[in-house]
């Protein structure tokens, strides 16, 4: 393979896609024109020595997955998380650059969108740091942007330290030390737990109850060239693995919707669609099971109280956050916390609360 491509590689690529009567295109963009070597960066899932079932076999799953079938139809015949009745649940499209960091950007995409799926909320605030997940999280395990990284590690991290805001932790693309903010435990979301899926049948009951689903899958020349259509390799060398989010589905097109990490000037404005069995995508999947919610609420007013004729049951509803019980502990603790945020309802100002599983325990106004 030559050390870039250049429009005889591309042009070579249309024509087999024009032979294989292919239904996806290939056209410029950014990738084509960096070196193979930074290509390479561009991707970062390397399953061998991690115990994960490896690339190969991944695809000889799916190819499984495809000839034989997938199973009772348990969910909708077609869902896509960027059009649920009119709302999009998946955040922006980002862009890893020139490091290997694909488990990242894949595991918070999802974590992203199922935060913002499970509370129902498609302006949910959420945008997390791939910089705190990779380069402090997969850096500490010895993983850098050459030799990449692997997504249950990653999402045992979400579990059981969280992971701040992306303000706290701005991504660069680069080896770097880690330099997250000096009180990134109070900001960071954690979720409950996770587990793999096996099956594409329980994939898409997933995406279409609970949220988006981790999926990693080989690389094939040829796909970095994809602009849009449903993928399927047709021509190139393996290159390497990487890993995703899939948002969506379609069993009358026979394809899974993914939300890649290469910048919304690529692929279909960052997403691409690939084909049902292809490429190893749908032999594993990773989920978030749900999101803790625990920590401290900066700035939000309270929008709403609610209360039942039982004792110290009360809401609050904080403003993109949605409602909280106020703890129960005692009178005291409870009509202290109900008073001041009555006031603060009352007067409009901002709030900064601390909630343990969705239970406010501390407040200051201010």
């Amino acid at each position: 393979m030559d050390e870039r491509y250049d429009r005889y590689d591309l042009a070579r690529i249309q024509e087999a896609l024009k032979k294989e009567f292919a239904r996806w295109s290939a056209g410029e963009n950014p990738l084509l024109a960096l070196t193979r070597e930074q290509r390479l960066l561009r991707l970062g899932y390397d399953p061998a020595g991690a115990g994960e079932m490896s690339l190969d076999a991944r695809e000889q799953v799916s190819t499984a997955n495809r000839a034989y079938g997938i199973g009772a139809q348990a969910y909708p015949p077609a869902f896509d998380l960027r059009d649920v009745n009119g709302q999009n649940y998946i955040t922006p499209i980002r862009d890893q650059g020139g490091c290997g960091s694909c488990v990242a950007f894949g595991t918070i995409a999802t974590i992203e969108g199922t935060a913002r799926y499970q509370k129902r909320d498609p302006n949910l605030p959420i945008d997390l740091s791939e910089a705190e997940l990779f380069y402090c999280v997969a850096r500490s395990q010895g993983r850098t942007c050459a030799n990449g990284w692997w997504v249950p590690p990653a999402m045992d991290a979400c579990r059981d330290q969280g992971v701040p805001d992306e303000a706290c932790y701005p991504y660069t693309a680069g080896d770097q030390n880690c330099n997250r903010c000096s009180d990134w435990q109070k900001r960071a979301v954690k979720i409950t737990d996770w587990h793999q899926i096996g099956d594409p049948a329980d994939i898409k009951a997933w995406i279409s109850t609970q949220g988006p689903v981790g999926a990693c899958f080989s690389v094939y020349d040829d796909f970095y060239a994809y602009r849009s259509g449903v993928y399927h390799h047709v021509i190139g060398d393996l290159v390497g693995g990487h890993c995703v989010s899939m948002v969506g589905y379609s069993d009358t097109g026979g394809y899974w919707i993914c939300k890649n990490s290469w910048s919304a000037n690529w692929g279909e404005q960052g997403f691409f669609r690939i084909a049902y069995g292809e490429c190893g995508i749908d032999a594993v999947g990773y989920a978030a099971n749900g999101i803790v919610d625990t920590g401290w609420i900066t700035g939000k007013r309270v929008q709403g109280l609610w209360a039942i004729d039982q004792d110290r049951n009360a809401w609050a509803y904080l403003e993109t956050a949605g409602w909280k019980k106020i703890a129960p502990d005692n009178d005291n603790i409870f009509f202290d916390l109900l008073t001041e945020l009555a006031a603060a309802k009352l007067a409009s100002r901002p709030c900064n609360v601390y909630v343990d599983h969705g239970v406010i325990h501390q407040l200051y106004v201010l």
